[in-house]
């Protein structure tokens, strides 16, 4: 990308970010200046600025405290902020119809702004409540997939992604995860990618988190390929992390699962900060290594690849998108993917595909609209 477009991106992305956070934040100073009309407009003006920065403040070089403090209220904050710029948008609009049509009249439509905008913040609160406490609850999925190639006893897979570690809600449901992961007895458990958030060091107690990974039980083994959050200048400390955790990286390698399965891991195509020397190979690169007489398995993180696989493939398994995570979210990974969710097969001698939702929640601690999942995959 030429520097012209990158000068143009980041113009045109300040330019959205502060027209919406200006929308936003001239809604909330009108309802408060409603009833407090000596309300200082510096100041209000000083402390929206830094709350609506604040997940760029937390990733400046500061103490680790002022980080950790900057990015906790970023990351609500922009949930907070979705929702108030939605429910004000739709009030606003009624409001404008009203007005137009002579519903509202002149004399009460300062009156019916204000009630209308306390509307709309009651109900932002009432949303975020909900999504703070969802993205604390875990489901299971379960999905029952008969190869091509079929298997010669059932295996039991399950299916996790999207842990980030270090995140605001990475390390705080890990126990339960691991809990959860046992009660289904897997043979083998897949990690497709975004086990940590970008930085080995922001996760906050990394020995009792592997400690925990260490308790995850299974026949054959835990396998994970890295995701676009698992690069950068940490790569080297999250890599020994995963050996400690008793967590095998497939590198686009392979590994045979008791001679009945081949399993594939996928680098991600586009890692945050890089992999180091290592680079995400040609699938036919790594095919031919793989002598193919068991059914195939691939983890790749990103399902907008799944295109690169054919009928050698039997299934793939992938995360990232975390279905939108808070609605409308969800909206747009739908237009995004071919399969944002879920189970997909183009046609019968294509590969299964299974996107997980993913376990945990990315930098906003919420989940409306979809939820923290743990899947079990049953092959035969």
């Amino acid at each position: 990308m030429s520097i012209g477009r990158i000068i143009f991106a980041v113009i045109a992305f300040i330019g959205v970010f502060g027209g919406m956070n200006f929308y936003v934040g001239r809604r909330l100073f009108q309802t408060l200046a409603f009833h407090f009309p000596n309300i200082n407009a510096r100041i209000f003006t000083g402390l929206y600025i830094v709350v609506a920065v604040s997940f760029i403040l937390a990733r400046l070089p500061l103490p680790s405290i002022i980080r950790s403090i900057f990015n906790s209220i970023g990351s609500v904050w922009m949930g907070v902020w979705v929702y108030l710029m939605v429910f004000f948008i739709i009030t606003d609009a009624i409001i404008l119809i009203g007005s137009v049509a002579k519903i509202i009249p002149a004399g009460l439509l300062l009156n019916v702004q204000f009630y209308a905008r306390i509307i709309a913040i009651v109900l932002s609160i009432g949303v975020i409540s909900y999504g703070i406490y969802n993205a604390n609850q875990t489901k299971i999925v379960s999905y029952d997939i008969q190869l091509n190639r079929q298997l010669s006893d059932e295996m039991k897979i399950v299916l996790i992604a999207d842990l980030h570690l270090g995140d605001t809600n990475g390390e705080n449901r890990l126990e339960d995860i691991v809990m959860g992961i046992n009660s289904l007895n897997p043979d083998i458990v897949c990690i497709a990618g975004d086990i940590f958030n970008d930085d080995f060091y922001i996760i906050q107690d990394p020995d009792r988190a592997s400690a925990l990974l260490r308790r995850i039980e299974t026949t054959h083994g835990v396998f994970a390929s890295l995701g676009n959050h698992d690069g950068g200048r940490t790569l080297p400390e999250m890599m020994d992390f995963l050996e400690r955790s008793n967590i095998q990286l497939l590198n686009c390698e392979h590994v045979i699962i008791d001679e009945r399965l081949i399993l594939i891991g996928r680098l991600d195509a586009s890692p945050i900060g890089g992999f180091g020397d290592m680079s995400r190979k040609n699938f036919s690169e790594i095919m031919e290594q793989v002598d193919i007489y068991l059914p195939i398995v691939v983890i790749d993180h990103n399902p907008a690849n799944i295109h690169e696989y054919g009928n050698e493939v039997d299934l793939i398994l992938a995360g990232h998108t975390h279905r939108g995570q808070i609605f409308p979210g969800s909206l747009f990974t739908r237009a995004m993917f071919t399969v944002d969710y879920g189970h997909y097969q183009r046609d019968s001698a294509s590969p299964h595909v299974i996107v997980t939702q993913g376990v945990s929640t990315w930098q906003m601690p919420m989940r409306v609209g979809t939820d923290n999942e743990i899947v079990i995959i049953r092959l035969s």
